[in-house]
């Protein structure tokens, strides 16, 4: 049962740090701003960093099944 959560777990995780990962490269690719009222290279530094970090995170509980 506990591998049934751990693969949940992994898509949710992997899903969003994907999702993150392409509507900021689509901002960027628009040159759109990521997020109002900060610093564009802030933005979009951060936004990539946690979509590389839920991804990994996502990889990495999917190798724990």
């Amino acid at each position: 049962m506990e591998s049934v959560s751990a693969v949940f777990a992994s898509g949710a995780f992997a899903l969003f740090g994907t999702a993150l990962l392409a509507w900021t490269g689509a901002r960027v690719a628009h040159r759109a701003p990521v997020l109002h009222g900060v610093s564009p290279t802030a933005s979009t530094a951060l936004a990539t960093l946690f979509g590389v970090v839920f991804l990994a995170l996502g990889v990495w509980c999917f190798t724990l099944v």
